[in-house]
This record gives structure tokens, sequence and C-alpha cells, in this order.
């Protein structure tokens, strides 16, 4: 069983990825690879002066691998509740989860198939959200929205950022206090 299960290694997912692996929570990131941000062109990203959206993917999910999160191409068609956790159903196999984040950019179409619920959207043209509270919990125990589909700003340093949010919140769920991660320069 998995602590965590990511679904989208887009700028919030492997930023969740990155926070839940790195705290040594065992981590799963299910990936379709068709991320909006695949096409963008990005000179609006602190810590950084320019990169393409490809290149920006690829770092992000190299970042979670470093600390140990699994990646998988695979497009998830299901998420179930049991009784101890949830079942995450892809076109390549089920997994197991205690918690699962949703961070699948523009795409909501798993709401209806596992009854989570949606509102409308705010950004132009993001037409429904995961209806999410602040911290990023969705109507079902123990699934998490972040990102564009939580109804933040497209923006990849804004979805990036939300999806440390919801991973932190998460990590700090699990850990049953609050969690928080600084490293210190090393000499």
């Amino acid at each position: 069983m998995y602590d965590v299960i990511i679904v989208g290694a887009g700028p919030a997912g492997a930023s969740a990825a990155l926070f839940t692996a790195k705290a040594g929570k065992k981590t799963l990131v299910l990936d379709h690879d068709k991320s909006m941000t695949k096409r963008a062109w990005i000179e609006n990203h602190y810590g950084v002066l320019e990169i393409t959206g490809p290149d920006l993917i690829d770092i992000g999910k190299k970042q979670a691998e470093k600390f140990g999160a699994e990646i998988k191409n695979e497009q998830v068609e299901t998420v179930e509740t049991k009784q101890d956790g949830l079942i995450v159903k892809t076109d390549g196999g089920s997994y197991e989860a205690k918690h699962v984040i949703l961070a699948t950019g523009v795409l909501t179409d798993l709401a209806e198939k596992i009854g989570l619920k949606t509102k409308d959207g705010t950004e132009p043209r993001i037409k429904k959200i995961f209806d999410v509270d602040p911290n990023g919990k969705t109507n079902i125990d123990g699934i998490w929205a972040a990102g564009t589909a939580a109804g933040v700003s497209v923006h990849t340093i804004i979805t990036a950022g939300d999806g440390a949010k919801v991973a932190i919140n998460v990590i700090s769920e699990l850990n049953g206090e609050r969690y928080v991660d600084h490293d210190l320069l090393k000499n």
C-alpha cells in the first residue's frame, strides 16, 4: 500500500510528489503524459529565467524520483473507497493508498465516476473544478485535489505551490502533527 498516490505529473502533481517522497512517504505518481504544460513556454516562474514546459515537467519528475517517488505512465480510470484507504484503478493495474491527490489540470472527468463534487471554474476556459476546502480536501475522505483542477490559477508557479501546499497537508495528516520541510545550506 502507498501512503500517497498522485494523479498527474504536471507542476502541481510533481511538486506534491517531491514533498511527499522527501518526507519519506511511499509515493506513486500516475501520469498520462498529456499535461497542458507540455505546450508552454515559461518566463514567469520564480527562480527560472526561462524554460519549456516539457523541460519543467521532466525536471519535476526527476526531483520527485530523486527522493523515491515512483512514476508510472498509466491512465487512471477510477478511484474506489475501501475500509482502510482507496483503490486507484488504471489501464495498467490497481494500486492501494491511504490518500490520493488529484492534480489533473483541466480534467475533472473522474469526478462523476467517483462521486466527487465539482463547481464552476473561475479561470478563463476552465469550465469545472473539484470542490475542495482551503486545505485541498474533497468531499470524499482521503481524496485531495491540487492545482488548476482545484481552482487555482493555471500559472505553473501557482499550481506548483498549490501541489506543495496540499502535500504538506497530507503529510501533516499522516504524521498527526504539522509537517515542515526546511533544508539548510551544507558547509
